[in-house]
């Protein structure tokens, strides 16, 4: 495990998502934005979505994933992915 002192501190952010998006797609829907480089996708399955970004760039990460698919909306932002798939159960079993 990475020290939070070498990495730095990050944020989880949950979207409620289109129920048939996949990762695959939302990866490209966030890159074909041009500022996608900030943030990365965690995990998109069952209507949700997660992704990981710096706490500075809480706001603009929303910003990018709400430009990529307007219809989704910020349920969380967590600093552990632990308390995200707390909430949400349906996360804790990821797709293959």
């Amino acid at each position: 495990m990475v020290v939070k002192s070498k990495r730095g501190r990050v944020r989880y952010i949950a979207f409620d998502v289109p129920a048939d998006l996949r990762k695959d797609i939302l990866i490209k829907k966030v890159n074909s934005t041009g500022s996608g480089e900030h943030l990365y996708v965690v995990q998109c399955a069952s209507g949700k979505a997660v992704v990981r970004c710096s706490p500075a760039g809480r706001e603009e990460a929303v910003r990018i994933l709400t430009q990529a698919e307007p219809s989704c909306v910020s349920l969380m932002t967590s600093g552990t992915l632990h308390k995200i798939r707390e909430r949400y159960p349906e996360l804790k079993v990821t797709k293959k």
